[in-house]
């Protein structure tokens, strides 16, 4: 490890799934964008945004491919050498993933922020404004883009003539009040570790429900902050969004897709 200059934030990127519904074979963060990893994107994106002063990443256990990849980018980073960089093997899903990485931090680490490999593209400004509201104090931010889309609640249906698989709307939200919610996630560090502590005392069924580390530190009581997010933090999930991420690297708007 290298010694730590200065600076008390830790960026944790997590880079262990699998990346099934992008098919190609491989951990996600090991899919090529751009000809280089996804994961590649997602550290010189976090090198760029300068607020860490320790990154870590998280990658599968039994993937000797990707941890080479990990310390390679670690090496050839460009970041100033104050910076502590970590390896950890993930666990069994995002959240012993993260716990994990908190387990390698160091022990002047007092804010994290998660983030996820697979939002590669996520620009600086969502890191500055995350990090600004954890200056201020908040304990939890996320950063979150309204939402467009009129969503419906469903209930489970059924019609005679069309079979299983229908649906029944039971609701409507208001939309005015929806965010779709991105990564980084910031947090006080001693709240985050809490929050996973109570994380491991829930069943299976409360543990399955648990989709990003926010809903764990709301389980606390705590309030989470939310602060505008990016178009360009898209998350890669399926092969349309491979080739929006491909599309955004390329021609004369690059620049403003990657530093926007």
């Amino acid at each position: 490890m290298t010694e730590q200059v200065g600076g008390t934030c830790a960026v944790v990127i997590v880079a262990a799934g699998s990346g099934q519904r992008l098919g190609y074979g491989m951990p996600k963060a090991r899919v090529p964008l751009g000809g280089e990893p996804m994961l590649a994107h997602a550290v010189r994106g976090v090198v760029r945004a300068g607020v860490a002063a320790q990154i870590c990443i998280a990658v599968p256990a039994d993937d000797a491919e990707m941890a080479d990849i990990a310390r390679d980018l670690a090496a050839k980073s460009g970041a100033g050498p104050g910076i502590i960089w970590s390896v950890v093997d993930g666990g069994a899903d995002r959240s012993a993933s993260v716990r994990a990485a908190l387990g390698a931090l160091a022990a002047h680490i007092t804010t994290v922020l998660i983030h996820d490999a697979a939002r590669p593209l996520a620009p600086s400004g969502v890191f500055d404004r995350v990090t600004a509201a954890l200056r201020d104090g908040a304990k939890a931010v996320i950063p979150a883009l309204a939402v467009v889309d009129t969503i419906k609640t469903v209930v489970p249906a059924g019609l005679p003539a069309t079979g299983a698989g229908v649906e029944k709307v039971s609701g409507t939200p208001a939309r005015n009040r929806l965010r779709a919610v991105q990564t980084p996630q910031g947090f006080e560090l001693d709240t985050l570790r809490r929050a996973h502590a109570h994380a491991e005392t829930l069943d299976a069924a409360a543990a399955a429900a648990i989709t990003d580390d926010a809903m764990l530190v709301e389980a606390l009581g705590e309030d989470v902050y939310v602060v505008q997010g990016s178009t360009h933090s898209l998350k890669i999930t399926s092969p349309t969004d491979l080739l929006l991420a491909e599309a955004m690297l390329q021609g004369p708007l690059r620049p403003r897709w990657v530093e926007g």
